[in-house]
Parts: structure tokens; sequence; C-alpha cells
């Protein structure tokens, strides 16, 4: 499987499986939340570079994140940027859809998956008995 499908993958399942609001998350908590927004904005710009503009599919699963998340007003504010930040900065880095773009976009939906399987390994499903 793809990287950019795993992350995907994982998104999907760490939002499905057991919400965890962010205002309930730890602070290394949050900060992995930033980060992966971050990731989320480079790969939305990265793939709309090779895409095209009308490809939203990294912006909706940051949208589904935050629907997951459900973070007070600051903390929303500081995933918008972050995310915001990610995309500016893969605009400016990769201008054109070249090798090195697509090689960018694998390396950063790896750090993606990272990071939300890092979020989600700390999630008990409401199922599973505790030890």
């Amino acid at each position: 499987m793809r990287p950019a499908r795993v992350i995907g993958l994982i998104l999907a399942l760490s939002a499905a499986a057991a919400p965890a609001l962010a205002q309930e998350r730890s602070p290394a908590d949050r900060q992995t939340l930033v980060a992966l927004a971050y990731a989320l904005g480079q790969s939305h710009a990265l793939r709309q570079i090779c895409m095209g503009a009308s490809d939203y599919y990294w912006r909706h699963r940051m949208q589904q994140l935050v629907a997951a998340e459900q973070p007070d007003g600051p903390f929303n504010r500081r995933l918008a940027d972050s995310f915001n930040d990610g995309f500016v900065a893969s605009r400016q880095a990769f201008p054109a859809c070249n090798a090195a773009a697509k090689a960018e976009a694998e390396t950063i939906a790896a750090k993606g998956g990272e990071l939300a399987q890092d979020l989600n390994s700390g999630v008990v499903a409401e199922d599973e008995p505790t030890r």
C-alpha cells in the first residue's frame, strides 16, 4: 500500500475508532496534531501541484481531523495556521510537478502516517479491556 493511502486509512481509523477531543489530549498529543496538520497542508499543496487545483483530497482529510478532534477556538486556529503554513511551504519549494515533488509527497505521507499512528496508539477502543 502506498504511503499516501496509509495516512488516509490511519486518519479514517483514528477518527472512527475512538474520538478523542483535542482539549482532552496531552500537550504532546496536541503538538503532534499541529505537526500532522502541517504535513496535511504540505500534502495538499503537492497533490494539487500534480493533480490539479480542484483536488481537495488532503484538505478534506484535514476537515475530517478537525471534525473528529473538535478543537476549541484558539487550537482550531493553530491547526488551521499549521495546515496553511505547510501548504505555503510546499508550494514555494515545489512550483511544478516533477520527480522531486512526487518523492517529497511520499516522504511527507510517511511522516504523516507516523504522526497519525502516534496519536492513535494512545487511544483504547471502547470495547477493548484496559489492563
